[in-house]
């Protein structure tokens, strides 16, 4: 890392509050460890595998664009300085109905795991859709070529739906509340609702 010419800047000891955004990142994941975790009867072994996965979900989170170029839809994500690439995983039947004596201790822990993803990723979208609210200024609207993550319901654990911004469309007001992402899958029409832009490196 000192060849990269990489700083670490760490907080005063005991003053928590100094960690800001980190701070609440782990506030949300005990709020939803608790609700997910709560009730359930684990062994060490099983709960170890939980948390661990757990640890991959909040691991794989997209920070900020990995480059400018708007060919490249992959973000920076804490996997990166762990393993050097995107966490990922395999994809798996949906567990979240199923009655949970219908399964077996395998199924039970990746039922846990869809429940603390659905919970947890949605906040994280709004969270951080509200951050890039309130860092624009009024009137503001998505840049071309900008990396963004879309709003999507059932996405598996780990993955995040990340597209480049190809087109805004501004209504009889002037204002823009439409937009063309061009993700892997293709071109999809979203309003700004459902997209939330990247924080970018000179935004801190």
């Amino acid at each position: 890392m000192a060849n990269e010419g990489i700083k670490f800047h760490f907080i005063p000891a005991y003053s928590p509050h100094f960690a800001g955004l980190a701070e609440a990142g782990v506030k949300s994941t005990k709020h939803h460890l608790v609700r997910v975790l709560g009730n359930c009867h684990l062994t060490y072994e099983e709960l170890n595998t939980t948390l661990t996965q757990i640890e991959a979900i909040l691991n794989s989170r997209p920070l900020t664009p990995l480059s400018p170029d708007p060919e490249d839809m992959m973000p920076l994500s804490p996997g990166y300085f762990l393993i050097g690439r995107p966490l990922t995983s395999l994809p798996s039947q949906d567990y979240q109905e199923r009655p949970t004596t219908s399964l077996s201790r395998f199924q039970r822990i990746e039922q846990l795991r869809q429940h603390f993803w659905a919970r947890w990723s949605k906040e994280y979208i709004s969270e951080l859709q509200l951050r890039s609210k309130w860092r624009s200024s009024k009137g503001a609207t998505l840049k071309l070529n900008s990396l963004v993550l879309l709003k999507e319901e059932n996405l598996s654990p780990l993955h995040w739906k990340l597209g480049r911004v190809v087109a805004v469309y501004p209504g009889a007001d002037g204002v823009s509340r439409v937009a063309d992402i061009r993700t892997a899958s293709g071109l999809h029409r979203r309003s700004f609702c459902k997209i939330c832009p990247l924080p970018e490196d000179k935004e801190g």
